[in-house]
């Protein structure tokens, strides 16, 4: 069993949960075995994702793989709990899906766990390779890292699982978990993107310090950067897109234009320039959309985008 991300491109699994709309289980199956026929092998999902809707789908495809040929993630941290009271749909959260659960944050050893025994439950898997600490910092920051990396870490030393790390869009709580020297990798979402490079202050070069993997998420940031021209209608940070961010969006696109590349393929090769980001994970709604990230991840861009870029103060070196 492989102890972390393998290849240069992973699926995110949020979609799968009925992330901003409604999926068949047709059209989620079809989303992973078009992954898995493009030769993708890592797969990570959560409990959040669609109210554990997305590991079962997930788990279901899984079930006709080869154990041995497949990478897979979940997180911890949020317990789903039976809610009688719950009414229509979980869009609250932005997903599609009967609110007949609620999330309980648990970052104790007890509820990091549980919450792993009921992933695989719902996964169908004996194992899983990787289990993240998910979005401590909407918990409490110091309270979740006091309790949730020495549990994420015994579950490693246990032998449960191969490899530990934290998933997380808040460079204060990713920083703090690459000092802990608990962890073997991080999952970035969305600080490590043409957008937003806050990540590579602190968290990159900690990273590297401590010998921590990172796999970049969100790297579209939600959307906005998933087509060649930035639209005013996409996602940002799951909302609205701010008009500043939108102009720099465009003005990036255009620069990629001009190199005849697009916008997507630009922002899933970015994070990777750094040596320390092993993979990058996107997401996607459709079989299509898998085919067009993987055939974008196998492209090339040349180094005189990046300059280009760098010099009109568009990113960071």
């Amino acid at each position: 069993m492989a102890s972390a991300p393998t290849g240069p491109l992973g699926l995110g699994a949020a979609n799968l949960g009925n992330l901003y709309a409604p999926m068949g289980d047709e059209q989620a199956h079809a989303v992973l075995e078009t992954a898995w026929e493009c030769g993708i092998r890592y797969f990570d999902t959560a409990p959040h994702y669609g109210l554990g809707l997305s590991e079962r789908r997930l788990g279901a495809f899984l079930a006709t793989k080869p154990r041995e040929e497949f990478v897979v993630s979940t997180k911890v941290g949020r317990l789903l709990v039976p809610d009688p009271g719950g009414v229509g749909l979980d869009v609250a959260n932005l997903f599609h899906v009967p609110a007949g659960h609620r999330r309980v944050w648990d970052f104790s050893a007890d509820g990091v766990r549980r919450g792993l025994d009921e992933s695989l439950a719902r996964l169908g898997l004996g194992s899983v390779d990787l289990v993240y600490l998910h979005d401590p910092e909407e918990y409490g920051l110091g309270a979740a890292l006091a309790e949730g990396l020495p549990a994420v870490a015994a579950l490693r030393d246990e032998g449960l699982v191969s490899a530990v790390g934290m998933g997380s869009k808040s460079v204060e709580a990713l920083a703090a978990g690459a000092r802990s020297g608990l962890l073997d990798v991080l999952m970035v979402a969305g600080r490590c993107t043409l957008l937003d490079q806050s990540a590579f202050d602190e968290v990159l070069p900690e990273c590297r310090a401590r010998s921590v993997e990172v796999v970049a998420a969100a790297v579209f940031n939600s959307g906005l950067l998933a087509t060649a021209t930035p639209s005013e209608s996409a996602h940002y940070e799951y909302a609205a897109v701010p008009p500043d961010v939108l102009v720099k969006a465009r003005e990036i696109a255009a620069v990629c234009a001009e190199f005849e590349v697009e916008l997507p393929a630009a922002a899933l090769h970015y994070p990777l320039r750094d040596p320390v980001v092993r993979t990058v994970v996107a997401g996607a709604a459709t079989a299509d959309e898998v085919r067009q990230n993987h055939e974008r991840s196998r492209g090339s861009v040349p180094d005189e985008l990046w300059t280009t870029l760098r010099d009109k103060g568009l990113i960071r070196s």
